[in-house]
This record gives structure tokens, C-alpha cells and sequence, in this order.
């Protein structure tokens, strides 16, 4: 038996499943990664984006966060097949959550997608504008800058049109209650949600299979929760082009392009699944 027909056999035979994401995942969809070689942080400096220098001058921190926005999403990416793997998974319950670490997006695109039948024209038209809400089986760690937040009512809005606002002069951009908008995500020096952290702790103790895909799983919480999934007992593989820290833990390591390896699985576990 093969380390892939192992883990299509574990997660045949798991009652949950957990997938959990890195920025590999979206690199081949042409998503700009932060670190490594050519990354975002090599043209930015990370210190100009803390959430304590969003709270001191929150108009300095916008008219840097749109030179970053325009960085990273200028283009139109979309979903590549891993992602869609992912969300038919989700969609099928074979995978009872995703959990990522990417802010791009791109896992609730997939998921709409997924949810219409991958169908295009009019009812891709239909969900054009609800592409970056938060889908149930999705969990956001680090939140999704798609998305601002207001920070006195709490009110979540599409980015495109308040870095737009920003761009125009705009500094900082204020929501209709008059509260500040903030990027929908987690800066530096700022804490990961409590909520958000405990349920991504909760799903890898349940896993009977815990999927990471895509993460050097260097940065907490993300070595962490492949470590908490194995030693409850969880069938842990990993698919990632280098080595990580844990590879030690997990019973499949993988070093191959999502891309392909994801929909390998999906016919080896559509396989078992129909036989």
C-alpha cells in the first residue's frame, strides 16, 4: 500500500477528518507568499503593519496597507484544484472543517463554488458577490483581508471598495457609524481570536485524520495542532514541498505539488467510497 492509499484508507475509515492549510496552498494559484524567496516582506517592512501601529496611526497604516493590498491581490486569483478538492471534500462531508492559515480567500471561493456545482455564467454571476463570506466548514485563523471590519460596530465589508476609499485620500476609512475600518485579519501583536483558537485545538483532538497541507508549520498555532492531533491518536500527513518541524509525528509525509497530490486522493477516496 502506497503512504496516498493510506491516507485514503484513514480517512475512508475516520469518523473526522481536519485539513489544515499553509500559504502552499495558494502559491500555485499565483498568490504573492509573505516570506521565503521573493516574498511579500522582502518589499515591505512587516513593522509598519502591528496592530499597535494600526491603533497610534491608523491613517499611516492605511496608506501602507494599500500599497499592500495592491500587492497582493492587484490580480484576480482563483481557486487551483487543491482548493477544490478541499471544498468538495467539505461539501461531502468527508472533511468536517478546513482550517487555514491563508487571509486570500481563496478556500471560501472554492466553496462556493463547490456548493453551485462549479457551474459558471449565471450563477457564477449570482455568488460574485458573496464569494468571501465565511462558509460553516471554513475556519479562518488569521481572518480574511477580503474582508475590513469596523472597529466600533463590528460590521464586516468587502476590501476592494475601502482601499479604494483609502486610495483616494481617504485616511483612515471610516464606516457609516463612524468607527475606523480595520483589515479582517490578525496583525502582528495582535492575538488570534480566543474562539477561533479553541475550536482549531478541539477539531485536531477529534481528528481521526488531520491533513496538513501546504504549511512549513513553523509559526504557532500551526505546529501545534498536528502535535495535538497525533497524540490523541490521529493518522497525521503531511503534503508540503520541503521538510517541517513535524515531520517527526506524522505517519505520511509527502513532498509533492498540492496540486496534484489532492486530487490523487480525492479518487482514491471517491474510489473506496463507491466500491
Amino acid at each position: 500500500m502506497t503512504d496516498l492509499e493510506h491516507l485514503a484508507s484513514s480517512i475512508d475509515d475516520a469518523e473526522t477528518a481536519v485539513a489544515f492549510t499553509g500559504a502552499g496552498i495558494s502559491a500555485p494559484s499565483g498568490v504573492p507568499t509573505f516570506r521565503g524567496d521573493d516574498g511579500v516582506w522582502d518589499a515591505f517592512d512587516e513593522g509598519q503593519f502591528t496592530y499597535g501601529r494600526f491603533q497610534r496611526d491608523p491613517a499611516g497604516f492605511w496608506a501602507d496597507r494599500v500599497d499592500l493590498y495592491r500587492t497582493m491581490f492587484d490580480e484576480q486569483y482563483e481557486p487551483n484544484a487543491a482548493h477544490d478538492v478541499l471544498a468538495e471534500f467539505a461539501r461531502d462531508e468527508v472533511l468536517e472543517s478546513v482550517l487555514t492559515q491563508n487571509t486570500d480567500g481563496l478556500h471560501a471561493k472554492a466553496a462556493t463554488r463547490a456548493s453551485s456545482g462549479g457551474e459558471t455564467g449565471e450563477a457564477e454571476r449570482e455568488t460574485d458577490g458573496d464569494e468571501f463570506t465565511t462558509h460553516e466548514s471554513i475556519l479562518e485563523l488569521h481572518g480574511n483581508a477580503r474582508r475590513v471590519r469596523c472597529t466600533d460596530c463590528g460590521t464586516r465589508v468587502d476590501s476592494d471598495p475601502i482601499v479604494e476609499r483609502a486610495e483616494d485620500g481617504e485616511l483612515p476609512p471610516r464606516c457609516e457609524c463612524g468607527g475606523i475600518h480595520k483589515p479582517d485579519v490578525v496583525l502582528f501583536g495582535e492575538q488570534l481570536p480566543k474562539t477561533v483558537l479553541q475550536r482549531a485545538r478541539s477539531l485536531a483532538r477529534e481528528s481521526d485524520v488531520f491533513l496538513a497541507i501546504g504549511s512549513s508549520l513553523v509559526v504557532e498555532p500551526a505546529a501545534s495542532l498536528p502535535r495535538i492531533a497525533a497524540s490523541n491518536g490521529a493518522t497525521v500527513g503531511i503534503v508540503n514541498l520541503e521538510s517541517t518541524p513535524v515531520d517527526s509525528v506524522a505517519d505520511v509525509c509527502l513532498r509533492d505539488d498540492v496540486t496534484t497530490v489532492l486530487p490523487r486522493l480525492q479518487e482514491l477516496v471517491d474510489s473506496k467510497a463507491s466500491a
